[in-house]
């Protein structure tokens, strides 16, 4: 099979931009419980940036991809639930313990065996992937390969980091980034909470992540930074910046939370002054990895909806030159490697 490796990890994608390898493998064997995937799509996600620079240190070498769109085509012994010829997908989660504190009560992402899918166990930037059947999930018929994709991770994580605000109808919720996870957590607001407002922060007045926020209909966009016509109640950071942290708190109301979605951040968050950003009661909290909980809810919400991810399709030797474009913000929505 074709896949693409991480081999080692480097200082910044930018100095050595093909450093996924492109490599003929053997196919794998599923194991006791688990199946064997080909894979029809794989999104591209900002984490895989994370590995590739050493922020997330992952198994090396290693196929990254953790939002895994294909077809079961073998099953290995102990297999009960899934059948050849289902299509399923594959988020972050790829196992778990089962048996701890955590894992026994719903919290499977803060297991202290958690293993990523694409980092500490091969991913989806391959022709085939082996996972187990209790962690891969029915895609709804409503979506193609490539729309389902980015719904494994920038969609469910972003759900997740939606219910952690806290967030009830009416209130002003604050998106800083508008990239893959927060043009989805847009429609997911949008359709749970009808009179709410939404504002959306971008890098830049007029870039491509603000552009899609006014077509989408945001109640206001505006630069990170600038203050918007009312403090927001909730607020989610999709970015990759320290600093962004330090503005959202500004603008956030009293009793106000910011969540932010973020497995790690590129740069440190500055010093915060107690009394300008954390007095009255404002909260942080961050997510951390993600339950199958969360895909297995979110992925018929978003049938519901339905969800209408705008995506860039890349082949999968492309797969150096697609995480080059998302670190420039070279594309809109999210980015999803085609297999095929």
């Amino acid at each position: 099979m074709k896949a693409m490796v991480l081999e080692r990890t480097v200082s910044a994608i930018e100095e050595e931009p093909e450093v996924l390898v492109l490599k003929d493998l053997p196919i794998p064997e599923p194991g006791p419980g688990e199946v064997l995937v080909e894979v029809l799509a794989c999104g591209i996600c900002r984490t895989e940036l994370d590995e590739i620079e050493g922020r997330r240190k992952p198994r090396l070498p290693v196929i990254p991809g953790h939002e895994v769109v294909g077809r079961v085509v073998k099953l290995g012994p102990g297999v009960s639930r899934l059948r050849e010829g289902d299509r399923v997908g594959v988020g972050w989660i790829y196992s778990a313990c089962g048996k701890c504190r955590f894992c026994e009560a719903g919290e499977e992402n803060l297991c202290e065996e958690f293993r990523g899918t694409g980092c500490d166990e091969d991913g989806g930037y391959a022709e085939y992937m082996v996972v187990r059947e209790d962690f891969a999930f029915p895609i709804p018929s409503r979506f193609g390969d490539l729309e389902a994709a980015p719904l494994l991770c920038a969609g469910a994580i972003g759900y997740r980091a939606l219910r952690l605000t806290g967030m009830k109808d009416g209130e002003i919720l604050g998106l800083f980034g508008f990239g893959a996870s927060a043009h989805i957590v847009y429609q997911v607001a949008r359709h749970l909470f009808p009179r709410a407002k939404i504002f959306v922060f971008t890098r830049r007045k007029g870039d491509a992540p603000s552009e899609l926020a006014r077509q989408m209909g945001a109640d206001w966009v505006g630069e990170t930074g600038e203050m918007p016509p009312e403090r927001v109640k909730r607020a989610i950071d999709t970015t990759p910046s320290g600093a962004v942290v330090r503005e959202a708190l500004k603008v956030l109301d009293r009793g106000g939370r910011l969540v932010i979605n973020a497995i790690r951040k590129e740069g440190p968050i500055p010093e915060l002054d107690y009394a300008d950003h954390m007095w009255l009661e404002k909260e942080i909290k961050t997510v951390a990895n993600i339950a199958r909980r969360d895909i297995a809810e979110f992925l018929p919400l978003a049938a519901e909806i339905p969800i209408l991810p705008e995506i860039k399709v890349f082949d999968l030797r492309e797969a150096n030159e697609a995480l080059l474009s998302l670190k420039r913000g070279g594309y809109r929505g999210a980015g999803v490697l085609k297999m095929r």
